[in-house]
C-alpha cells in the first residue's frame, strides 16, 4: 500500500494539479493507496504519523509539495525503514533536484512505483531534522523575504522558482548587515569577523536550484558548510550569479568546510531555516545523522 501526502498549498494550487495527474495514473493502473490532504506542515506530520501507525505494508510515502511539506514528515520516516518518494510541486524542489527526481509528474510517479532507494543522512539541529539544507543568516533573511512577498506567487504561477529567490537577494540586500561568526567543526574552531551567511547542505543546492555546495552528498555521513564572510554588498551581489553554476567556492570571501558535529554562532541574532521552515528559536548545534532516511531515487 502507498500513501500520498499532498500540501493543498503548495506552489499556488500545484500540488493538488499534481495530485489530481498521479490519482488518474494510479486509479488507471489499479494501484491501492491512501491519500491525506493537508494545509499545514503540523497537520501533515500529525496525519502522517497517525496514518502509518496502521497495520498497512507501505511501500513508501510520497510527498506532493514543496520542501517544507518533506520537511514536515521528517520525524515520522526517520528510521522507519519507509521510503520517502518525492513529486515536486513546491517552488524551490531542492530535495527532487537533490535526488534526480524529475519534475515531470508521471515520471516522478514511476520512480515511487519502482521501489529502488538510498538511504541518506539527515541534518540534526538539537534534534530538529533537515533534508536539504540549514541556511543561518543572510540567506535564510532571503529566503524568509521572499516566502513572504507576492512576487513569490507570481513566479510559481510562471513555474520560475529560482527567479523569486534572485528578486529576494536584490530585496534583502538593502538591509541586511554582517556580524562576527565563530564556527566549530569536528572540534577545530574559527572564528569570522564579517560573516554574512553560513549554509550547512546535505545536497547540493538550495533556494530552487541555487549550487551552494557542490561536493555534497547526501549519503556520505558529513555535512558540507559554505560560509560567506569578509566582502563588500558589491561583492555579494556579484556572488550569487556564480552559486548558480557552484563556481563560488574557489572566491577569496568564501570558505568550504566538512564535518560532522558543528556549532555554529553568531554575535548577533540571526534567522535560520531548515527546508525553508523557522529553526530561529533553537540554538545552532548541529550534527549529521548518517543513513536515518531512505529515499526512492531513479
Amino acid at each position: 500500500m502507498y500513501l500520498f501526502v499532498i500540501n493543498k498549498k503548495s506552489g499556488n494550487g500545484h500540488g493538488m494539479r499534481t495530485w489530481s495527474k498521479v490519482k488518474s495514473i494510479l486509479d488507471s493502473r489499479q494501484i491501492a493507496y491512501h491519500h491525506l490532504l493537508t494545509e499545514c506542515p503540523e497537520e501533515a506530520e500529525q496525519r502522517t504519523a497517525e496514518m502509518l501507525h496502521l497495520t498497512e505494508d507501505w511501500k513508501a510515502v510520497g510527498v506532493i509539495g514543496g520542501d517544507g511539506t518533506i520537511h514536515s514528515v521528517l520525524p515520522v520516516l526517520r528510521g522507519s525503514g519507509i521510503p520517502l518518494a518525492v513529486i515536486p510541486a513546491g517552488s524551490g524542489n531542492d530535495t527532487a533536484r537533490g535526488f534526480n527526481i524529475p519534475r515531470d509528474t508521471a515520471s516522478a510517479l514511476e520512480i515511487m512505483l519502482t521501489g529502488r532507494t538510498r538511504s541518506a543522512d539527515l541534518i540534526s539541529t538539537s534534534g530538529v531534522l533537515t533534508l536539504t539544507a540549514v541556511a543561518i543568516g543572510f540567506d535564510a533573511q532571503v529566503a524568509e523575504n521572499v516566502n513572504l512577498s507576492m512576487y513569490k506567487k507570481i513566479c510559481n504561477f510562471f513555474r520560475a522558482g529560482r527567479l523569486a529567490y534572485i528578486i529576494g537577494i536584490l530585496h534583502t540586500l538593502l538591509t541586511f548587515k554582517p556580524c562576527k561568526l565563530t564556527v566549530h567543526c569536528d572540534g577545530g574552531q574559527t572564528s569570522y569577523p564579517s560573516a554574512w551567511m553560513a549554509a550547512i547542505s546535505n545536497v547540493t543546492s538550495y533556494g530552487g536550484g541555487l549550487d551552494i555546495c557542490p561536493q555534497a552528498d547526501p549519503g556520505d555521513g558529513h555535512l558540507d558548510i559554505c560560509i560567506v564572510h569578509g566582502c563588500t554588498r558589491l561583492q555579494l551581489l556579484r556572488l550569487f550569479p556564480t552559486v548558480l553554476l557552484g563556481k563560488h567556492v574557489t572566491l577569496p570571501f568564501v570558505t568550504m568546510l566538512r564535518g560532522k558535529n558543528l556549532i555554529v554562532l553568531f554575535n548577533e541574532e540571526r534567522l535560520a531555516l531548515g527546508d525553508g521552515e523557522n529553526m530561529s528559536t533553537l540554538p545552532f548545534d548541529i550534527h549529521v545523522d548518517p543513513g536515518a532516511l531512505q529515499v526512492c531515487v531513479g
